[in-house]
């Protein structure tokens, strides 16, 4: 299928997993250049995953800083955003954004990009995306962005979790 970055289309090879499926396991750095698993992440509560092609940008930026302000009402589940950016980029950005509780993970070996179908070869970035993985690894909400300009539906997937969670 073909995506949209700035009106140009580029492809993203290998199969994006649905809702019902397993998320593919996937390894990806945290801060200290630790690895990290999907395991790992889903172990005590469903996990919100927040994919941004690069943290530096406008979109993505906002994106993330929406998320942050929007799940801290969700102690139900854990939340994380995936870029492709370094740690040290990322450990920056919160920086300069003042996020401190926000869990930013890096995808610079592209590993949960190629496992998930989300990585772009031709621009060496993820699409934007937005998941719910239940406790059993099953993904219970996606969104893939086709234009990667757009923010996602904020609304729905937080309207997803409290259905979950019958707030």
């Amino acid at each position: 299928m073909s995506y949209l970055f700035h009106n140009e289309p580029v492809e993203a090879p290998g199969n994006r997993p649905e809702i019902g499926e397993l998320f593919p396991d996937f390894s990806v750095l945290n801060k200290d250049g630790q690895t990290v698993t999907l395991k790992e992440l889903i172990s005590d509560k469903p996990l919100l995953l927040s994919v941004v092609p690069n943290i530096d940008t406008r979109v993505c930026s906002l994106q993330t800083r929406h998320f942050n302000q929007e799940v801290d009402g969700h102690t139900e589940v854990n939340f994380i955003t995936i870029s492709t950016n370094t740690s040290d980029q990322q450990a920056n950005w919160c920086a300069a954004e003042n996020v401190k509780n926000m869990e930013m993970l890096s995808d610079i070996n592209h590993d949960f990009g190629n496992k998930t179908g989300l990585y772009v070869p031709a621009l060496g970035i993820d699409l934007r995306s937005v998941w719910v993985v239940n406790t059993k690894g099953i993904i219970t909400y996606r969104e893939i962005l086709e234009n990667q300009s757009n923010e996602p539906n904020y609304n729905m997937v937080l309207d997803h979790l409290n259905e979950m969670y019958n707030k």
